[in-house]
């Protein structure tokens, strides 16, 4: 559990991180941390700020730009028995990086019927942002390519946290996407960041409700909660559920209830049509036999079949936006 100081602080995003990557570095030798920027000035948006001064270049160092031998020297170093955090910058450019982690990565313990591990932590962040080439959110090629690594993707910076914590005492690589427009958004700073522990595969209903269950991950979260908001002052009052990680997902079957109760599920998320959100709604609709509690069809929401577009507007109209989640929300409520 959360512990906070009574006068506990709200920070940035990326401030969480900083502290407890700091308190990380003080006390597990084993952990090392490389990718582009991540050294000298302390990675883009400053999780390493100060680190590399305070505890050598050998521990967080910097790399050229090649997101293959980067995943490379976190395979080799991992094999080695470090607990390596190799970055890469953005989650667009997962893509120059994945065939090592699919193939090498992703298969390293059943192909070795579990003599071998390969505990690498990709980190890495994306989703919701402002441009082509970072905003991306291809996590259907993700979970379809890397099963045999877990997916995080943790709401904010001390989710996150949690997350690292529980990967480290596992012998299993992960892939940590933190939201790329998360780190300047405030959170309360908790007093034990190196003993909290979030569990992989348990969903969080972040909020209750009765008429309508609302499932979604990451950046997108944020604004089903606000659509939620809204709708509550509508007479709609729906149940948000925080899947945390897309692998391992929903292991408890907790979507399940929160379906029982409601009779009607929307699955939210911005990545392309027929991606994440349809892996999702396979999970809970076939898998857990979802299908059985409804009384409308079930629906997903998705990003549209493109990149986003440029600028504030391709945010706002490639992806899911407020209105458009109020929007299928009484379409259901009214079928």
């Amino acid at each position: 559990e959360l512990e906070y100081a009574p006068d506990a602080p709200m920070v940035n995003g990326y401030e969480v991180l900083n502290k407890y990557f700091d308190q990380l570095f003080a006390t597990n030798p084993k952990v090392i941390a490389f990718g582009e920027d991540v050294g000298y000035i302390g990675d883009v948006n400053q999780g390493f700020a100060g680190l590399q001064a305070k505890y050598g270049a050998d521990r967080i160092s910097d790399t050229g730009i090649r997101e293959l031998t980067i995943m490379g020297q976190g395979i080799g170093a991992a094999f080695r028995g470090l607990r390596p955090i190799a970055e890469i910058q953005y989650l667009d450019y997962l893509l120059y990086g994945l065939q090592p982690l699919s193939d090498d990565v992703a298969t390293t313990h059943y192909r070795t019927f579990g003599k071998q591990s390969c505990p690498l932590i990709v980190r890495t962040r994306g989703h919701r942002l402002e441009g082509i080439w970072h905003s991306g959110s291809p996590m259907g090629m993700i979970i379809n390519s890397l099963r045999g690594m877990y997916v995080c993707v943790p709401r904010n910076m001390v989710q996150a946290v949690g997350m690292y914590n529980t990967l480290l005492q596992s012998n299993d690589p992960a892939i940590m996407i933190e939201c790329l427009n998360g780190y300047r958004l405030k959170e309360k700073l908790p007093k034990n960041l190196l003993e909290y522990r979030v569990p992989l595969g348990i969903p969080e209903v972040v909020r209750h409700g009765n008429d309508i269950t609302l499932v979604s991950y990451g950046s997108t979260l944020r604004i089903v909660q606000e659509a939620a908001n809204y709708l509550a002052g509508i007479g709609i009052d729906a149940e948000v559920i925080d899947v945390q990680t897309l692998l391992p997902f929903d292991i408890n079957h907790s979507i399940l209830d929160s379906l029982k109760k409601t009779s009607r599920i929307l699955f939210i998320d911005e990545d392309v049509p027929g991606g994440a959100a349809a892996y999702m709604f396979n999970k809970v609709m076939e898998e857990q036999g979802g299908y059985r509690w409804l009384d409308v069809a079930p629906r997903t929401l998705t990003a549209q079949a493109h990149r986003p577009a440029y600028a504030s507007d391709g945010d706002y109209f490639s992806k899911p936006n407020m209105e458009d989640i109020i929007t299928v929300v009484q379409e259901m409520m009214a079928e």
